[in-house]
């Protein structure tokens, strides 16, 4: 109880005084001595009144007369001047009561994005010189190595040293399924550890952990305005000096055209005139419901780092989409090794791996896990060839790995062209023979074909795939989630091609990726959108929306939130408007008193707000169901596809 009056000390200090004035005035036989309510009245009217016309003075200071607080001001102070106390009192009273239900809902919305505060440790147990000392993560330095017992908190991002282990990603992801991670995995600050002690390389700084950047990612959101709250601003600036100027003529321009003109009945219709065209309760409520939808996403794993790309996202018409990591897992298994010309598999995975060692793109993690600790050849004059694969030398022979068009540029023959799997191939060439093919599989990903489904059902008419892997495996993912358009064999600078002519002012495109090659394109693009798990720094820093998740499934989500969300900001502004013409209509013609205009203000804010909040209550736990894969007629192969560049 004691925090609530200290949280709301001048509005209960207001209303008791307020409620005293009233008892003074109407309930003792003094009742009508001016000397002995009236210093009530203004007792409490200064108590809820001092601070708007703080406000109000420090708006003329800044340049803007005609704020919201100048008229409430004006409106109160009228009010009194005619002996209305009690209402202009009311007023200021109901004023600062909307005044705090705003701060509460802002309170609220911000909510979801402490609880990201919230699980970043401030200890971490670090291994030193053969025991363990516990210290701020802050001064953990990349390279060293921490503990993290069950149910403790991740400090810092890094790779797992334990053999496996599981973690709570749901802060992070929102989702709250287990995510389990094997030897060398990438595991993030902010994960619960669940069942086993487990040891961890750090990779990162405290600045720069996934967990910072989702925070620091969702505060710079909030400072972003989408056109609705930019139009907002400006209509307030230009709307309150005229209601203003409308308020003067109301009380002045009825004497040269109304008989039995009395200045104080239409100064009065003026006063509540000023009162309902306060557009106060609007301008929160508006950004106050970007931000709600802003919050409801991050906490379903969905990062906007603006509100204006909500309304970018539901108006998007076309999506172009990168194929692996994005809607293939990315987590790709050597499937068979075709040795050719007397090579045995080994030798040709020893060259294969040799080159591809110091490479992080998936496919060349594939052939070093298939190596299995095989020894490795020194490589000499290693150059890569862009989007194609790499060359080097060992033992003094010119080795060549990558796909069918660098062989081929080389002046090199392919042995055999009988790979029709829906594989990406990794062909071997020695001094100009070529020495046998690596065949490479990915997965769909789960919940891809239904996002495909979902995102036409959000009014995504177009959906086109561009891969840097071969054509025959594009056409194959293509099929199997119904695609409108795809190409294969693309390098980087000819996806942002395609992608660049198909943008017009008349449509919005977007584009999804998780490589680092696809920044360019994400950055092109109307609505950029990265993979927020398995994506590179470059890509998640460029794109407008990260899906933490990394599942496809996100986007729809994402789309249903911004159209909540766009709902939600334009119910309010039609309600808000419509009951504020409407009093203001009574005010003129002498039927509303001011009590119906603390309604249209106060009362009409609150409302909205309260409708604002309802975002934040709808995504709570939002679930979005996926589609099963029904491999009961598909075999495990049928459902593999490959990339190479892409």
């Amino acid at each position: 109880m004691m925090t609530f009056f200290k949280k709301y000390k001048e509005a209960v200090a207001s209303a008791l005084f307020l409620a005293a004035a009233l008892i003074v005035e109407h309930g003792f036989s003094f009742a009508g001595q001016a000397y002995v309510y009236l210093p009530l009245y203004g007792l409490s009217y200064i108590t809820v009144g001092g601070p708007v016309w703080i406000k109000a003075f420090k708006s003329i200071k800044n340049g803007t007369i005609f704020s919201e607080f100048m008229l409430m001001g004006i409106a109160t102070v009228g009010a009194f001047a005619i002996g209305e106390y009690a209402e202009g009192v009311a007023v200021m009273l109901f004023y600062m009561v909307g005044e705090y239900a705003q701060g509460n809902a802002v309170q609220r919305a911000k909510q979801s994005i402490k609880t990201l505060i919230d699980q970043q440790p401030d200890t971490a147990t670090v291994e030193h010189k053969g025991t363990t000392k516990n210290v701020h993560p802050s001064e953990v330095g990349i390279g060293e190595i921490i503990q993290v017992k069950p149910g403790e908190k991740v400090p810092l991002d890094g790779k797992l040293l334990t053999e496996t282990a599981s973690f709570n990603t749901a802060a992070l992801t929102g989702e709250s399924k287990p995510m389990s991670r094997d030897l060398g995995d990438e595991v993030w600050a902010g994960s619960i550890n669940q069942d086993r002690p487990v040891r961890i390389k750090v990779t990162s700084g405290y600045e720069d952990t996934k967990l910072s950047n989702i925070l620091t990612m969702v505060q710079e959101a909030t400072k972003r305005k989408a056109p609705t709250q930019r139009f907002m601003t400006k209509f307030a600036s230009i709307y309150t000096p005229i209601v203003v100027w409308l308020a003067v003529a109301l009380t002045l321009v009825p004497y040269l055209v109304v008989e039995n003109y009395v200045f104080q009945d239409w100064f009065y219709r003026a006063l509540i005139f000023l009162v309902v065209s306060c557009p106060c309760g609007l301008v929160i409520s508006i950004p106050l419901g970007y931000f709600g939808g802003i919050g409801a996403a991050s906490r379903n794993g969905i990062l906007f780092k603006g509100s204006d790309f909500l309304d970018q996202l539901r108006k998007m018409e076309t999506l172009y989409m990168d194929k692996t990591g994005t809607m293939t897992e990315g987590n790709f298994e050597v499937r068979k090794i075709h040795p050719v010309n007397g090579y045995s598999q080994d030798e040709l995975l020893a060259l294969a791996a040799s080159l591809e060692q110091d490479s992080t793109h998936p496919i060349a993690k594939a052939i070093l896990n298939r190596i299995n600790g095989q020894p490795l050849h020194t490589v000499e004059n290693q150059q890569e060839i862009s989007g194609k694969g790499l060359k080097g030398t060992i033992n003094g022979k010119t080795i060549v790995v990558g796909n069918s068009d660098l062989i081929e540029q080389q002046g090199i023959n392919i042995s055999s062209s009988d790979f029709n799997d829906p594989y990406t191939y990794v062909h071997v060439a020695e001094d100009g023979t070529h020495v046998g093919t690596i065949s490479i599989a990915d997965q769909i990903k789960e919940d891809s074909k239904q996002a495909i489904g979902d995102l036409r059902k959000h009014g995504v008419n177009e959906i086109v795939m561009l891969s840097g892997d071969n054509q025959e495996v594009v056409d194959h993912v293509s099929r199997k989630l119904s695609l409108d358009r795809a190409y294969g064999g693309l390098l980087p600078d000819e996806k942002y091609h395609h992608v660049k002519q198909a943008l017009k002012p008349s449509q919005t495109i977007g584009f999804i990726g998780d490589g680092i090659n696809d920044a360019p394109v994400i950055t092109l693009a109307d609505v950029g959108i990265a993979m927020g798990g398995i994506g590179s720094d470059a890509t998640i820093e460029t794109a407008d929306i990260v899906i933490q998740t990394d599942q496809p499934s996100k986007i729809p989500l994402a789309i249903d939130i911004a159209n909540f969300t766009h709902r939600v900001v334009w119910q309010n502004i039609g309600f808000a408007l419509g009951i504020k013409i409407l009093v203001m209509v009574l005010a003129v013609v002498g039927i509303a008193t001011m009590w119906e205009a603390i309604f249209a203000d106060v009362g009409v804010a609150l409302i909205a707000i309260a409708n604002a909040i309802r975002i934040q209550k709808s995504y709570s736990n939002a679930s979005f169901s996926l589609r099963k894969t029904n491999k009961t007629h598909h075999s495990e192969e049928s459902d593999s596809v490959l990339t190479d560049c892409c």
